[in-house]
């Protein structure tokens, strides 16, 4: 049985880092400052605006200059959040088949809802998508698994029975604390010096298209132990 897919959203379900790429570089250039290494940046999305923004101006994390920065990209974003940002190639042709299958899914993610909202409609998932809790829902974000139970009630699914794919240990982490399984997908943004390897997840994916098959197998093996 298989009662739900659940998905982390940057860097899973959706590339958002040429949005994110393309604000960094006019902030940089309106302060005549050179450009950065994209790379530097990409790998720093799971770590939000704050971790980016560190990354891109090398201030560490408790360094004041950070909060006006951070203000600054936060409202750029909020005006352009969807120039770039698309679907995962396979991720389309996943979703439908899981709709087609009648098996919900939905995304938990520790975007707040004021930009997660929009751009799930931008990228023509808002009314497919069955749940959608952002850290402004609940209590505690991930690694909590406060979120990813909420989905599971708003959807109607079983913990036990339900996936959650992320490319963040967070999203492992918050999974396994949830009772389900997991699947690290590791097309996202995942920093060089992180291993996916001990992250401990059911499963990994390099590929969307490869979850298909896996979950398929998973609901087949579930239904013959039942």
């Amino acid at each position: 049985m298989l009662t739900s897919v659940l998905f982390d959203l940057d860097g899973t379900l959706i590339d958002t880092a040429d949005d994110f790429l393309a604000i960094i570089r006019a902030m940089r250039t309106e302060s005549g400052l050179p450009a950065v290494d994209d790379d530097l940046v990409r790998h720093r999305v799971s770590d939000g605006s704050a971790g980016m923004l560190a990354a891109a101006y090398s201030l560490g994390a408790e360094d004041s200059r950070l909060a006006e920065l951070r203000s600054d990209f936060l409202l750029r974003y909020e005006r352009d959040l969807a120039v770039h940002a698309r679907l995962y190639p396979g991720i389309s042709e996943l979703l439908e088949w899981l709709e087609i299958e009648g098996i919900p899914w939905g995304v938990v993610t520790n975007k707040l809802s004021r930009f997660s909202t929009p751009l799930l409609e931008a990228v023509g998932l808002g009314r497919r998508c069955r749940s959608l809790v952002c850290p402004d829902h609940v209590v505690q974000g991930k690694p909590h698994p406060e979120s990813l139970l909420r989905a599971c009630r708003e959807m109607g699914a079983e913990p036990q029975h339900s996936v959650f794919v992320g490319d963040h240990l967070r999203d492992i982490q918050a999974g396994r604390a949830a009772g389900m399984a997991t699947v690290a997908a590791l097309y996202g943004y995942i920093p060089p010096d992180q291993d996916p390897t001990h992250w401990q997840a059911t499963h990994s994916i390099q590929s969307p298209a490869e979850l298909r098959p896996w979950l398929e197998a998973r609901r087949t093996q579930e239904t013959s132990d039942v």
